[in-house]
């Protein structure tokens, strides 16, 4: 009988006697959902559009690639769409990005004949047209992708 009731008191209890537990439960997990979600984000292949400066007849784009993903990228090639002040889409290029070693920075420059530095109002990364390395996804050069850039020009992917 004293089992019985011992069960019907804890059934009778408020939900609010079970918060306590229940938040040392979630605290106590909690670091390792920290730890997860920055592992996450540290896997991923960082593009910093650095500068655009006018070159002979157009205009360089210069990049800071870091690999992030764990792996070497044999080759990676991306399609840019710059936009002109108007937001009208002014160019794509497909800029071939080369070798990235895993844990390593790069910088990359490309010459686009023909483009007004000044005449640019933002970059878009449209699509990896080529992710290749051992033990890469073919999306992963585009999903694991994080973008950022030293100057006020928006610059996503």
């Amino acid at each position: 009988d004293l089992a019985v009731e011992a069960v019907r008191m804890e059934l009778m209890k408020p939900a609010s006697a079970c918060l306590p537990a229940a938040a040392f439960a979630i605290l106590a997990l909690a670091p390792g959902l920290a730890v997860a979600q920055n592992d996450s984000d540290a896997a991923a292949l960082t593009i910093e559009l650095n500068s655009l400066q006018p070159s002979d007849g157009g205009c360089r784009l210069s990049f800071v690639a870091t690999n992030g993903l764990g792996a070497d990228i044999a080759g990676v090639t991306y399609e840019m769409v710059l936009f002109d002040q108007a937001g009208l889409v002014e160019r794509m290029s497909v800029l071939d990005f080369k070798e990235l070693p895993a844990g390593k920075t790069r910088v990359r420059q490309f010459d686009l004949a023909g483009t007004d530095c000044s005449g640019i109002s933002r970059v878009l990364v449209n699509d990896a047209k080529a992710c290749d390395g051992k033990g890469l996804e073919p999306d992963d050069c585009m999903g694991r992708l994080r973008t950022a850039t030293k100057f006020d020009l928006p610059f996503s992917g």
